[in-house]
């Protein structure tokens, strides 16, 4: 792969919608009217043309009749015909010289059309295109503000009321690459919702040329990609996707969510995507070995996401946990020691600092500071910070949990408590990850300042700690190839040039 090759799909320097339409529910429509909307606001730097052999103007843009009629300079194209006119389309698109499409269109070997498929691939070999698809819905790069998702931002209700329907993340530093369309449009939404900023989405549907390792080994130097998440349900070239995500897994964490582990799973996925989904232990190997933690759900692969743009692994197991309810400090110990991490008490000097706080009157008298630290429904905003400063500078532990259950009648600023553990938690090597249960306007905001301080929150512990484990096993990983270090410090530099 040279990356000059893929730089069209992601920054390209003009782009054709060839399909596009006038009708304004058909998806050339939608995509054609997004990417004009985001040239005139100037978040797309590219040019912008349609192509329809039946129209002369589409949203007061004038529209070509053929590919070969297109101005110069054109070096993406985006596909939405019929499936049985694709083939012919890139035929005319090599003879334009534009060398980067995006396929949109459905209707091959998903169906059984392997032969329209193959006829579609031998084409584009023949003219080195390079093709994202087909059965896709291609790019969303709010850097560069390509947007091929046919799915419109707002829908209309019945009663007259416009309600926001697809939304796209802001900017931001994760990297989405999705074998299903469905599941990276969903995904858009959930973190969109959750305020995880992205760097670029994916979707490569069929994958007839373009494939997860090859998009791997692109954003392995992509300046805005911290963390890759992948979508997949098969891997038609393990060797290949095992050598990409093992050199790539040394610079940037990628996560996984492999679905199809079951046969019902698998028969699914033969059906809309034409994947083989393979053994599922076969696919836990692969990861192991080329370092990819893999996630089982959708949550899990986003609570993993915060955990590894914000936080750097911990150097081991042991995690210190802070809290203000002891229910809940059991959960979180209960979930630290069944994902592989360690609770251990505090015996040495940070068990001598504690007792010591406590004797001064910082903590209460009935505290208990063994680990959890449990600070009880008297806790304040003072005593958590005191606590986190004594376990971010202990050699006893190596990772920190914060659950700073706002509820308490002594915090009566949540957000106070998030910014000033927040502050702290910036310049720790450690990893601190906070918790704050509930959907309450108190408890969303406490989560939303934490996050904007760089602290991952959840609204269960035992997401935050599976999150801090599966940290854990990414600083394992590092550590048997000898980089782990090396990783920390780069982390550290990148994170602070964030502020």
């Amino acid at each position: 792969m040279r990356k000059e090759e893929l730089d069209p799909f992601f920054y390209p320097k003009a782009i054709a919608v060839i399909g596009a339409s006038r009708e304004e529910n058909k998806p050339g429509h939608v995509i054609f009217r997004i990417l004009l909307e985001n040239r005139r606001k100037g978040i797309l730097k590219a040019a912008v043309y349609g192509v329809n052999p039946k129209a002369d103007t589409i949203l007061g843009e004038k529209v070509y009749k053929s590919v070969s009629e297109l101005p110069p300079g054109v070096d993406l194209g985006v596909v939405v015909v019929p499936a049985r006119f694709v083939p012919s389309v890139l035929e005319e698109m090599g003879r334009k010289g534009i060398r980067a499409a995006i396929v949109i269109s459905a209707g091959f070997s998903e169906v059984g059309r392997k032969d329209l498929e193959e006829e579609l691939a031998e084409t584009a070999r023949k003219h080195g295109i390079r093709v994202l698809g087909p059965n896709c819905i291609g790019v969303f790069s709010p850097w560069s503000g390509v947007d091929t998702v046919f799915l419109p931002y707002h829908k209309t209700l019945s009663d007259g009321r416009k309600v926001l329907s697809t939304p796209r993340p802001g900017k931001g530093h994760v990297a989405l690459l999705s074998q299903s369309g469905a599941v990276g449009t969903a995904a858009l939404d959930y973190m969109a919702g959750e305020g995880i900023g992205l760097s670029h989405f994916v979707s490569f549907g069929n994958k007839v040329d373009v494939d997860e390792a090859e998009l791997i080994e692109y954003l392995e130097d992509d300046e805005a990609t911290r963390v890759i998440l992948l979508y997949i349900e098969n891997v038609k070239e393990g060797r290949r996707f095992v050598e990409a995500a093992s050199k790539t897994s040394l610079k940037k964490p990628v996560i996984a969510l492999k679905a199809g582990r079951t046969e019902a799973g698998s028969r699914a996925a033969a059906s809309h995507t034409a994947a083989v989904a393979g053994v599922d232990a076969i696919y836990e190997a692969a990861f192991r070995r080329s370092g990819v933690i893999r996630a089982y759900d959708l949550q899990e692969l986003f609570d993993y996401a915060k955990a590894f743009v914000k936080q750097p692994p911990p150097p081991g197991p042991r995690v210190g946990i802070i809290t203000d309810g002891g229910g809940a400090g059991v959960m979180a110990t209960d979930m630290a020691e069944l994902s592989g991490l360690k609770v251990p008490e505090l015996k040495g000097g940070a068990r001598e600092e504690l007792e010591r706080l406590k004797k001064k009157g910082v903590f209460p008298e009935f505290s208990q500071l063994g680990n959890p630290v449990d600070l009880t429904g008297s806790a304040t905003t003072e005593m958590f910070v005191e606590a986190l400063k004594v376990l971010i500078s202990s050699d006893e532990v190596d990772g920190i949990v914060v659950l700073a259950l706002h509820q308490v009648p002594g915090i009566p600023d949540p957000v106070d408590l998030a910014r000033r553990i927040g502050e702290i938690a910036e310049s720790s090597r450690k990893p601190v990850l906070a918790v704050d249960t509930g959907w309450s306007e108190a408890a969303v905001l406490e989560r939303r300042v934490f996050e904007e301080l760089g602290v991952p929150a959840y609204p269960i512990p035992e997401r935050a700690v599976k999150a801090l484990a599966a940290l854990y096993r990414y600083g394992v990983y590092l550590s048997k190839r000898g980089v782990f270090e090396e990783y920390v410090e780069n982390f550290m530099e990148w994170r602070a040039s964030k502020k």
